[in-house]
Order: C-alpha cells, then sequence, then structure tokens
C-alpha cells in the first residue's frame, strides 16, 4: 500500500527489518567489527605521535637546550615551521590535505580517497604536533573514513554505494571512539554533523556503533599495553555541582549572546584570512603560523604563565585550567580567552584540523571568568561556557549540550538546565548573525581537489 504522506514520485524508505535480516547487512555487520580494529589502532597510534612529538619539541627538547623550561619565544620558529609544512602538503598533495575547518564541522561529505589520505595525515600531524590551535578530531575522522571506504573498494569494486557509506561511518566511529571521552558521544557528534536520520540512522549507526565500541576496547588495551594513555577527553578535578538558580538560568542568556558573538569574530578572522591562502598558500600560511607563535610568547611575557595554554587543541590544557580555576585572575581570562581565540581564528583560516577541543577550551575560560557573577557558581558556569561555546562555532546545538555535562561528569547533571538555555540562545544568535565575509566567500570557494596525472 502506496504511503499517503510521501510526496509522488519519493523513493520509498529502506525497510529497516527487512535490510538487518539480510546476509549483506549481517556481513556488514560483521566487517564493521573487524575493520574496528585496525582503524583504532591507527587512531590510537597518530594520537600517541601528536602527544609524543609535542612534549618533545615544547618540553624535553628547550630543557635539554636551555635547563629549563622553554623560553617565550620558543613557540615562533615551530609554528613557522608548521605553516611550511602544512602549505607545502595542500600545495603539492591531492586532495588538499581534508576540509577546511574554516567552513566548519563536517561529516555529511563522502569519504576520503585513497590517495588523499598521505595529505591528511601529514597537514594534520604537523598542525598537532607543531603547535597550531586546532583538534584531533576531524582528521582522525577523515582518516578512518577513508581507510573504511577504502576497505570496500578493495574488498568488492562492485559494491553499492550505500556499503561504502557504512563502513566509512565505521571507520570514522572507531577512530574517534573514545576522544571525546565516551564512544556514544563521538558518534552523536558525526551523526548530528552529518545529518542523518530516520531509517537510515539506525542503518548507519549499527556497524558504527559496533566499530565504535571495538574500538574503544582497542584504545584500552593499547593503553595498557603500552601505558601512553588512551587520550581521552577527562577532567581530572571538577567542581561541585550546584541545583539551578533563577539567577544562574537568568545568567545562561548573556552567556550564550557573548559566546556566540566570540564564535562570530573567531569565524571572521578565519574566513577573512582564506582569499589570501588560496592565492599564495605556502607564504601565507608560514606568516599565520609566525602570528599563531607571537600570540603564545605575548600571553607567556605578560602573565608570566607558560605559552602552551595558548597553542594546540586545548585538550590537555583543559583539566588543568579548570582544576586551578581559582589561582587565573579575571585579566589573566581575559587575556588568555582573547589570544587563544584570536590564535584559534588564525589557525581555521590555513591549517587543518577539527575545530571541536578550541572550543571547548575558550568557552571554559569564558565561563571561569564570569563564574564570580552574583549567583552564578563555577560548575554552571563552565558547563555553561562550554557548550554555548561549542554550538557558537560547531552549530550543533544537541552535541554541544551532550559535550558539556557528560565532560562535568556527574557534577554536570544538575547544570543541564543552564547549559540548555546558553546552547539555545547561542544557537539564535549565530543563526541571526550575518556570516562572515559571505560575499568573499561565495567567490572564493575551496580549491577543487588536485588530481593525480595517470601514471
Amino acid at each position: 500500500m502506496t504511503d499517503p504522506v510521501a510526496p509522488t514520485g519519493a523513493a520509498a524508505p529502506p525497510d529497516v527489518a527487512q535490510t538487518v535480516r539480510s546476509r549483506p547487512y549481517l556481513s556488514a555487520l560483521v566487517l564493521a567489527a573487524l575493520l574496528g580494529i585496525p582503524v583504532s589502532a591507527i587512531a590510537y597510534g597518530f594520537l600517541a605521535l601528536v602527544a609524543k612529538l609535542q612534549a618533545y619539541l615544547f618540553t624535553t627538547l628547550p630543557s635539554d637546550l636551555f635547563g629549563g623550561s622553554a623560553p617565550a619565544w620558543w613557540p615562533v620558529p615551530w609554528l613557522m615551521l608548521c605553516g611550511l609544512l602544512v602549505g607545502l602538503t595542500i600545495r603539492y598533495l591531492p586532495g588538499n590535505a581534508g576540509h577546511s575547518p574554516a567552513l566548519g564541522f563536517n561529516a555529511a561529505g563522502g569519504p576520503a580517497a585513497g590517495r588523499d589520505l598521505p595529505g591528511i595525515v601529514l597537514a594534520a600531524l604537523a598542525t598537532l604536533g607543531l603547535g597550531a590551535v586546532l583538534g584531533p578530531e576531524a582528521p582522525l575522522i577523515a582518516i578512518g573514513g577513508g581507510l573504511g571506504a577504502l576497505t570496500v573498494r578493495l574488498a568488492k569494486r562492485d559494491a553499492p554505494p550505500m556499503a561504502a557509506t557504512m563502513m566509512a561511518s565505521a571507520g570514522s566511529f572507531a577512530a574517534i571512539s573514545t576522544l571525546l571521552g565516551s564512544p556514544l558521544l563521538g558518534a552523536f557528534l558525526i551523526m548530528e554533523a552529518a545529518g542523518i536520520a530516520g531509517a537510515t540512522l539506525s542503518l548507519v549507526a549499527l556497524p558504527g556503533l559496533l566499530a565504535s565500541g571495538i574500538g574503544a576496547l582497542v584504545f584500552v588495551g593499547l593503553d595498557a599495553w603500552t601505558g601512553l594513555g588512551t587520550f581521552s577527553l577527562a577532567l581530572t578535578s571538577v567542581p561541585p555541582g550546584v541545583s539551578p538558580t533563577v539567577a544562574s538560568l537568568l545568567w545562561a542568556v548573556p552567556i550564550g549572546a557573548v559566546a556566540a558573538l566570540l564564535g562570530w569574530g573567531v569565524r571572521w578572522v578565519g574566513l577573512g584570512l582564506r582569499p589570501m591562502v588560496h592565492r599564495s598558500r605556502v607564504p601565507v600560511t608560514v606568516g599565520l603560523g609566525l602570528l599563531v607563535g607571537l600570540c603564545a610568547t605575548v600571553y607567556q611575557l605578560a602573565t608570566g604563565r607558560g605559552f602552551p595554554e595558548v597553542l594546540f587543541s586545548g585538550q590537555s590544557a583543559l583539566p588543568g585550567l579548570v582544576a586551578n580555576a581559582a589561582t587565573y585572575s579575571l585579566g589573566v581570562l581575559v587575556l588568555l580567552g582573547v589570544l587563544k581565540a584570536l590564535a584559534y581564528g588564525l589557525s581555521l583560516a590555513a591549517f587543518r584540523g577539527g575545530p571541536v577541543f578550541p572550543s571547548m577550551f575558550v568557552g571554559a575560560v569564558l565561563g571561569i571568568a564570569l563564574s564570580s557573577l552574583p549567583g552564578m557558581q563555577l560548575a554552571p558556569a563552565i558547563g555553561t561556557g562550554i557548550g554555548a561555546m561549542c554550538c557558537a562555532m560547531l552549530r550543533l546545538p544537541l552535541t554541544s549540550v551532550l559535550l558539556a555535562t557528560l565532560l562535568m561528569g556527574a557534577d554536570g547533571l544538575p547544570g543541564i538546565p543552564q547549559v540548555v538555555v546558553a546552547v539555545v540562545v547561542s544557537f539564535v544568535v549565530t543563526a541571526v548573525l550575518p556570516t562572515p565575509h559571505a560575499t568573499r566567500l561565495a567567490h572564493s570557494p575551496e580549491p577543487a581537489r588536485r588530481r593525480q596525472s595517470p601514471g
């Protein structure tokens, strides 16, 4: 019988029960489980290499050279080298080294082609290891999705498009299975960003969730074997949760609005610089690396605190920021927020990485700075700041609420009402504000992917 609600000529939605009972789908579940093992191991190795590179270049090497902590100027040459390596990778390797983070978090495009994966890996490794202010989630999703699709193409060249989509999703799920603290949260991020819904959600999510669960076990097993860590976002010390009050709910409104304006400013910097980057990729990217390094140098000289708080994704620095929130003066927090946001915008313009973790760090700084408002407490202030800033940058309200509340653990649960209010306000204000440099952006699209010449 024809569905009277379905528009004329519309394709009928897949029969979930029939599809799940089919042999090809059951085979896809088995393949997704098997795929989760090598993909998550590769993701673990990538994150371990980034952590080792950061520790050696910014802690061990300056300690050996100077007999103590690194001087304030230390990040500048490394960020310039970062710009050189990333610029050359994007310029000369196929695939543009992945998706530009200035355009926002994107999981709806097709999986990366196999020939694009080396460029994605090299650009992300240089970006993350040498100090640019971006996170690892987008490269890992691209790498996992590309490996999943490549597996399908190698196993069966005439496989239907749905099979490649399912395996690409499974690879992406496995690659970030523990990065955000929970396999479920990583899966939710990908599904909301990709706009997957309806029957397709169930069919695509099952292999992905299975691969994600397997990937989480692999991460835990590799941590036990190597002792390198699980590379999962977690706060070592969380301020005690408090019940919501009228005052804290009311303060969530301006916090959401401020986060939206701050996020607009970050995107204004990132999108405004993209035409310059496209006209002269390598020298402009080196120059942007110089500016990011100078932001970190200025922070250390002005505050006496270490420059790593301005650099990197913020994933490693966030637990210390929250645990030692009381030791930061309002002036230091304002300077840290401004310089981190500026370095974030500069990194969005030319480097390759994800926008999630820097937005969480900037949101936490915003929340701590405003936690002394009358009637506001530290725990809900941090939660509302993180949720509102994530929403301003990602424009994914449901994921933003989950990121803020799950990160705070059990102490974050009482603050859910404030987080929801702040996220809604941030989403609405962000939607009302004009897109930064919309006219220029329309005339300066991302360059087409480069194709390797035959042979």
